[in-house]
């Protein structure tokens, strides 16, 4: 694990959406299709609000999320809501977007029509994450009734539901995340940096986040 501090949050979106750009563009000359995964939530508005004015082949690239509730995208806890609104826009309003969500009515009966058009872009080029503070990453979550499949299992996405999590998930499972060729956490606040460092010395199933830290480079800062 690389791990990299900031001196502010400003900053380290900065800095952080210019490294993934060059990742992207690195990729783009390597690769005629490239793939890139990001986090829902409010921490990588930022960092979208960067990258989505950066001049890439956007056609080149497709978008997906790490994970998504399962609700629709007119839902205010839709993450496909947040990435359309904050990296899906200017440049990067052209890239492909790879959907976690249809109008099924449960994970478990959606996944198999989307899992299809996310393993067509696999592995993963470009990858960032979040953490929360019970260390969990993505949509795998500590406590979470299909922890042992989306850690240990061979499958591309997962149906997830967990304690504190008010809705059914998707995730992509630790496999395909592992497998991603640059990874990237960020994360904010001293509650995050002292969860990360627990982190490294519990098992996966005890901190989910663990299975990907030896591949990631950790960017936080304070606040």
């Amino acid at each position: 694990m690389e791990f990299v501090e900031y001196p502010d949050a400003e900053m380290m979106m900065m800095d952080l959406a210019n490294r993934l750009a060059g990742e992207l563009r690195t990729a783009l000359q390597n690769e005629e299709r490239v793939s890139f995964a990001v986090p829902g939530g409010t921490t990588p508005g930022p960092i979208f609000d960067e990258l989505n004015a950066v001049d890439l082949d956007w056609g080149r690239i497709s978008v997906m999320l790490t994970d998504e509730r399962w609700v629709p995208e007119t839902s205010e806890r839709s993450n496909t809501r947040l990435l359309k609104s904050r990296l899906l826009q200017n440049h990067a309003a052209a890239a492909q977007f790879v959907p976690f969500y249809t109008e099924a009515a449960t994970p478990e009966d959606g996944i198999p029509g989307l899992a299809a058009d996310v393993d067509a872009v696999l592995p993963l080029s470009v990858l960032l994450l979040g953490m929360g503070a019970d260390m969990h990453t993505a949509s795998i979550f500590p406590g979470a009734d299909l922890l042992e499949t989306a850690l240990n299992g061979n499958d591309t996405l997962v149906p997830m539901r967990a304690p504190g999590a008010p809705e059914p998930r998707i995730t992509l499972s630790a496999k395909v995340l592992k497998d991603a060729m640059n990874t990237h956490v960020v994360i904010k606040g001293a509650d995050k940096r002292e969860a990360l460092e627990r982190a490294q010395n519990l098992s996966p199933m005890e901190a989910p986040v663990a299975a990907i830290l030896p591949h990631a480079t950790v960017h936080w800062a304070e606040g």
